[in-house]
């Protein structure tokens, strides 16, 4: 299991709100569109972060996670696993507080760098999931 159900509560509640969605885009088929919505509905502040760098649920988009002007708390990775290493590290880079790979998104040796940086991680979880668990709605 990669992460406790202490670290998805610090996450979810005590981070911060700002979570940048790698692999967000407005395909209303696609897992990551649902989940910022869950997102936003529980007060996040979503940035997508996209090749096409599109707004998506009324937030601007980025190409990258450097594109984004500002600081995020939460990196939430919705790209395969061969791909999430990179992602990962692009966050610690990026100064955030925590990494959240997706359902089906693992990648240990990624885990083991992001928590040797001193950041939160989660790996094969959903926040969609999790935060109504914490709300009890």
């Amino acid at each position: 299991m990669y992460g406790d159900a202490e670290t998805v509560r610090r996450i979810l509640t005590g981070t911060g709100d700002t979570w940048a969605v790698v692999g967000l885009s407005s395909n209303q088929g696609r897992a990551a569109y649902g989940v910022a919505q869950v997102l936003q509905r529980f007060g996040k502040r979503i940035v997508p972060v996209h090749p096409k760098a599109e707004t998506v649920h009324g937030e601007q988009g980025y190409a990258s996670l450097a594109d984004i002007p500002f600081d995020v708390d939460v990196v939430d990775v919705f790209v395969n696993s061969e791909q999430a290493g990179a992602v990962a590290d692009e966050a610690v880079a990026k100064g955030a507080k925590a990494v959240w790979f997706q359902l089906g998104v693992v990648d240990e040796a990624a885990y083991g760098r992001v928590r040797a940086a001193g950041l939160d991680m989660v790996m094969d979880r959903c926040p969609a999931i999790e935060i109504p668990r914490l709300t009890g709605i």
